[in-house]
């Protein structure tokens, strides 16, 4: 029996769901990078972004090139980027409407209700 779809989006959100692994696929959706490059962008430790860099692998979210002793990464697909664009672009909206009701609260003022 083959696992259901909804199992396979939760897992494939889970591997997203940390910020060491967002911040190495944001900076692979600009170009591919080495390891030594991504460390003091990411500032972890570099057992914690090998340890990261192994979990987006093995989800087939990034790939490695070797050119002598240099790994190289970047990403599988660009729709991984796409989708990191459609996020940035649903927290902005959801940012924004905070915004809004904080300065209604702030201001002391309330809309009427629908």
């Amino acid at each position: 029996m083959s696992t259901p779809l909804y199992r396979l989006k939760a897992e494939f959100f889970k591997t997203l769901g940390h910020p060491v692994r967002i911040r190495v696929l944001e900076l692979l959706s600009e170009r591919e990078h080495a390891v030594a490059e991504m460390l003091p962008e990411i500032g972890v430790e570099p057992s914690n972004l090998s340890q990261q860099l192994a979990v987006l692998r093995k989800m087939n979210l990034v790939t490695t090139r070797k050119e002598g002793s240099t790994v190289y990464y970047s990403l599988t697909s660009p729709q991984v980027a796409e989708l990191l664009k459609v996020a940035r672009a649903i927290l902005t909206g959801v940012l924004t409407g905070q915004a809004e009701l904080l300065a209604d609260l702030q201001s002391g003022q309330s809309k009427p209700a629908p």
